[in-house]
């Protein structure tokens, strides 16, 4: 990085907020398929970490400031992290199999917006 112009080269990880480890790695491992990364530092406070690509999910079990509930439904709206899945009809199918809601971009890209188990929203693109 260098100063006056900041230059970027790229997002290291994106944190969110959880309040239940065991929910969170279901969640992320199992219903999503990411790999946790148990190769971390330790933390003054528990939570996991996925790895996205060379990118990564930091899950952080503190008390959430933010409320939960009368988040938007359509997480396009609401803060999220976009990840870049490769079959977005086999994640539907798994958001279906886990009864999760989801909705589509409304923009009429290939995309889905849902919801992780603290409310934190997630939008999976799909680039051919």
């Amino acid at each position: 990085m260098t100063t006056g112009n900041n230059h970027f080269s790229g997002i290291d990880h994106q944190g969110v907020i959880i309040s239940d480890i065991d929910r969170s790695r279901h969640f992320y491992a199992d219903v999503l398929g990411l790999e946790e990364d148990t190769d971390r530092p330790e933390m003054s406070f528990d939570g996991l970490w996925f790895k996205v690509g060379e990118q990564a999910i930091h899950c952080l079990l503190l008390k959430n400031p933010d409320p939960v509930e009368g988040r938007p439904e359509h997480g396009g709206r609401d803060r999220h992290v976009c990840l870049i899945g490769s079959d977005i009809n086999a994640l539907v199918d798994r958001l279906e199999q886990y009864y999760i809601d989801y909705t589509r971009s409304k923009s009429g890209r290939h995309a889905i917006f849902f919801h992780d188990p603290d409310g934190n929203a997630i939008e999976v693109q799909q680039r051919d």
